[in-house]
């Protein structure tokens, strides 16, 4: 198996094993984060406005970054934002353990989170292209799905247990040290393994990637619909705690059971995706077909036992999708494209962030978390039906 092979090889390995630890700390920041918002305000929409303003540097920087990442040497890069993300860690735990945490606080830090987080994302996948090589990419893909999603998983429980027996502060302050492993192995990582690319006038350079998009049918089919379905049933930053506080009144450990139920259902599809031989471009679909459902059943006024198990269902759908969109995308895009067009996907993914979590967050102050969660729900199956009649139309849809 493609994943297994990747293993023997010591870079790689060395590098998933940061990744993990660096995911899992990241996991249980989010889930604290989400949490230290409900607790300071009790209000969705706030806690929609945190995520919104996480996500908004997506919208003015994915571009640029994708331009970076193909020009600058990206262990360079992936050195100042992993720092970056460190340090702003470190920094929101000191202001919990002292005491002077304030919701205008994390409203700054998820600013900034998510502008280093921007640079971030594309730069480590178009690296990781390099450290696996592109014919390995699909087992890079199952392990790093892996990973994620058994970081989702252990992630939110762990915050749970810490948050109640020893407060918020902890989430932060274990997330800033997780990075410190990715740190050392790029600062010993061989040069040629993050090489800078070519050079060329940026903005030409960037030209080149939307017109790739625009001429590729199964790419541009596939950013449009994860930007609808990120929009509408990939909320679950805003949608759970929010559920599980003001809707089932549970308290941190129930909303962490809820969070690793999720991760559960998402390790799932991982471990499908590792098992399976090759890629089907129809498991976008059951993704996105199994988000709605969820969605639609989390109208129904159902227990917490039953919530988890919508949401596990959810994390399986999401994983799909994620994982399937990804998939096609890297497989169809020329290396010396890879930074430009994983920015463009990342835009299209993070950017429906902003406008989905304020919405999600609205919506339920508006509406009730039930009734809030059944219109995202419709909502997300009316934009695939939408993307799935243009994709038919056109000359040769992979899905």
């Amino acid at each position: 198996m493609p994943a297994l092979e990747l293993l023997r090889d010591p870079h790689y390995r060395n590098y998933w094993i940061s990744l993990f630890v660096s995911q899992l700390g990241t996991w249980m920041q989010s889930a604290a984060q989400a949490w230290l918002v409900i607790e300071l305000t009790g209000s969705a929409e706030r806690l929609g406005l945190v995520v919104a303003l996480q996500f908004a540097p997506s919208l003015l920087f994915s571009l640029p970054a994708g331009v970076l990442a193909d020009r600058w040497p990206r262990r360079t890069l992936l050195r100042i934002t992993q720092g970056s993300m460190a340090a702003l860690a470190l920094a929101m735990a000191a202001l919990l353990f002292t005491g002077a945490i304030t919701y205008g606080w994390v409203l700054v830090f998820a600013t900034l989170y998510g502008l280093a987080n921007v640079f971030d994302l594309p730069t480590r996948q178009a690296f990781t292209v390099e450290l696996a090589t592109r014919d390995r990419y699909p087992g890079a893909i199952a392990l790093n799905s892996f990973s994620f999603n058994v970081a989702r998983l252990a992630g939110p429980a762990i915050a749970g247990l810490l948050i109640a027996r020893l407060g918020m502060g902890w989430a932060f302050l274990i997330n800033g040290l997780s990075f410190f492993p990715m740190l050392v192995f790029l600062s010993v990582v061989p040069v040629g393994l993050a090489a800078a690319g070519a050079r060329g006038n940026p903005l030409a350079q960037l030209a080149a990637g939307l017109a790739y998009v625009r001429r590729t049918p199964e790419v541009l089919s596939a950013i449009v619909l994860i930007f609808w379905v990120g929009t509408f049933a990939i909320n679950f930053q805003t949608l759970v705690p929010a559920y599980a506080r003001l809707v089932l009144g549970l308290g941190a450990e129930g909303y962490g059971g809820i969070m690793s139920a999720m991760g559960a259902g998402a390790l799932v599809g991982a471990v499908g995706q590792a098992l399976a031989r090759g890629f089907n471009p129809r498991r976008i679909d059951y993704g996105v077909g199994v988000l709605v459902t969820a969605h639609l059943l989390l109208f129904l006024p159902l227990g917490p036992w039953a919530v988890a198990a919508v949401m596990g269902l959810a994390g399986l759908g999401m994983v799909l999708t994620l994982v399937g969109t990804n998939t096609l995308i890297q497989t169809a895009v020329p290396d010396d494209l890879r930074g430009r067009v994983i920015s463009i996907y990342m835009l299209a993914l993070l950017g429906s962030g902003p406008p989905g979590s304020y919405l999600t967050g609205w919506l339920m102050d508006v509406l009730g978390g039930r009734a809030a969660a059944g219109v995202l729900g419709l909502l997300a199956f009316a934009g695939w039906a939408g993307v799935r009649i243009w994709a038919a139309r056109r000359a040769r849809p992979s899905w």
